[in-house]
């Protein structure tokens, strides 16, 4: 199931990352080993932000993606199923039963 992890990471916890260098190297170790579709980088809440895109097969799977993220950066996790296109299309059918029966 294609997810989307949400890491937002403690203004000191990653200046002090930045300025001792392992800000980098710790952020691309956690992405190598989860093998993301897509990585982008932002802010929000005046916090650094991650928002990557994974798939995941078993929700056994979630200490294993946010486990890294808090032991390394003490980081806020949020995690979300997501949809593309694709599946927007896949989910027709059940759109259109839900506006049947309760629209």
């Amino acid at each position: 199931m294609r997810m989307m992890l949400k890491v937002s990471l403690p203004v000191d916890k990653a200046n002090a990352a930045i300025k001792d260098g392992s800000l980098v190297p710790k952020i691309q170790s956690i992405l190598a080993d989860l093998k993301p579709e897509a990585a982008y980088f932002t802010e929000f809440d005046g916090k650094r932000t991650g928002l990557i895109f994974f798939d995941m097969k078993d929700t056994s799977e979630m200490p294993a993606v946010a486990e890294p993220w808090f032991l390394a950066f003490d980081a806020a996790v949020e995690i979300k199923a997501v949809m593309n296109g694709d599946d927007l299309e896949k989910a027709r059918s059940g759109i259109e039963n839900a506006v049947k029966n309760f629209g």
